[in-house]
């Protein structure tokens, strides 16, 4: 079992509980006093939490229906990390398309991963910390954000004495979880950076110097004085709706050759602070 890393701002967790998620402890879970339906430290998605809500967002789709579509979703066809990661987000905004026997018929249909319509109908979730282990090796991210049992994003605090080296610090540390626990990562939308009251953002394949701050909540104002980068970042990027927004319309995937970008569409209201002509809500 690996050993809990607690490096982390105490304001993190509070911003997740204002904006609505349920936050837990990996301790707490590990003594029972949560079930989290995760029979093991390999598993890095909740399948009971993501067969519950896929119920209730698809409530006329059969069991056999949504069987299929988890099938699908965690079935891994190769270990390309940028490859299932792109497959993955075609289900996350596509839905997953699925075939089943109704009135012996054969039925073509699609289940839906989230719901953008119904915040109440998708389970939001923060884990602290998450203890993941992937062959012979075992690792502590600080903090994994769930949406309905998949793990979208995952956040990294850390707090060296050299300012200058924290972020890239924090970067290499995610660069090692990618390459020695990357099933975590098949899922992952955003990758955060955190370091005290400071945050930056970024995918899986931005250089150390593509992860930026975020300057704005809403996507119109520049936040009030005295808003710190780690409130503006959660609020503006992890509030319900605009989280779902950002997943659904502001990532892209770019191919070039055999090699795959993924690329978060910012606006540059959003992480350069300038006049209020700019806006970075794209949708």
């Amino acid at each position: 079992m690996p050993t809990a890393g607690y490096a982390y701002a105490p304001s993190l967790l509070t911003w997740f509980e204002v904006i609505g998620y349920t936050v837990l402890l990996e301790p707490d879970i590990a003594l029972g006093k949560h079930q989290i339906g995760r029979s093991s430290y390999s598993d890095v998605v909740l399948y009971q939490r993501l067969c519950s809500a896929l119920q209730k967002i698809n409530p006329t789709k059969p069991d056999e229906a949504i069987a299929a579509a988890i099938h699908q979703v965690t079935y891994t066809e190769s270990s390309d990390l940028p490859k299932n990661n792109c497959r993955f987000h075609k289900f996350l905004t596509n839905g997953v398309e699925v075939e089943y026997l109704y009135n012996e018929e054969i039925v073509y249909d699609k289940v839906w991963l989230i719901d953008p319509s119904n915040l109440l109908n998708n389970d939001w979730l923060v884990i602290h910390p998450l203890s993941v282990v992937e062959g012979s090796y075992a690792h502590c991210p600080d903090i994994v954000v769930f949406i309905n049992g998949l793990p979208l994003a995952v956040i990294v605090s850390i707090q060296p004495s050299d300012e200058q080296a924290t972020f890239k610090e924090g970067y290499q540390q995610i660069q090692t979880y990618c390459q020695q626990i990357p099933k975590l990562f098949f899922y992952n939308t955003f990758l955060v950076i955190t370091y005290g009251n400071r945050a930056r953002i970024g995918t899986l394949t931005s250089g150390w110097e593509e992860f930026l701050p975020w300057h704005t909540i809403d996507g119109e104002d520049f936040p009030a004085k005295g808003a710190t980068e780690l409130e503006v970042l959660i609020q503006g990027i992890f509030d319900k709706r605009r989280f779902l927004e950002q997943v659904l319309h502001l990532i892209v995937f770019e191919e070039n050759g055999s090699s795959i970008s993924k690329k978060l569409l910012r606006r540059p209201f959003c992480t350069t602070q300038y006049p209020k002509k700019y806006s970075c809500q794209g949708w």
